[in-house]
């Protein structure tokens, strides 16, 4: 004959089983956060096309890594389209043949030396390292731009995109 369960100990067992599912699911999550992620998009490397790409008169937007990539010389350069002033994006203006910042006027050569405005220093820079002909932007390692200085390049500025400024 079966031996009927009592009340008070099948719900004490209902108590028990869900306490415990809900400790495993609490574990199960708890391992998935505590896990490093490895670094892909912003913040990681990201590889682009071939270096031969990469023009030496203009830039390439890299809208993944928030980078332009131009050449300088026969070195690839990768800068952050981040304006070092407040963090504007500095978009590149072909008729002027240099980076103009929107919110207040900074510019920028196209190797992303300070021109003018009120930027305390020239743009950021992303490390980049070469997988045979592709290229690879460390977005998670950032060089800080140099302060006002000399530009390295003598490309005058063209025709501005932005009128006004500051």
């Amino acid at each position: 004959m079966k031996k009927l369960i009592e009340r008070r100990q099948f719900l004490s067992n209902i108590w028990k089983w869900g306490f415990g599912l809900v400790a495993v699911a609490g574990a199960w999550t708890s391992w998935d956060i505590l896990q490093p992620a490895s670094p892909s998009g912003f913040g990681g490397k990201i590889k682009d096309g071939a270096a031969g790409d990469v023009p030496t008169t203009s830039v390439v937007t890299v809208s993944e890594a928030q980078a332009y990539l131009t050449k300088n010389g026969g070195d690839v350069v990768a800068l952050w389209w981040r304006c070092p002033h407040l963090g504007c994006r500095v978009p590149w203006c072909e008729s002027a043949g240099e980076f103009e910042c929107p919110c207040h006027g900074s510019r920028f050569n196209r190797l992303g030396e300070y021109r003018s405005g009120p930027s305390p220093r020239s743009m950021d820079r992303f490390a980049i390292e070469m997988e045979g002909t592709s290229v690879v932007i460390d977005t998670g390692s950032i060089t800080q731009g140099a302060p006002p200085g000399p530009e390295s390049i003598d490309e005058p500025p063209g025709e501005p995109c932005i009128s006004g400024g500051e």
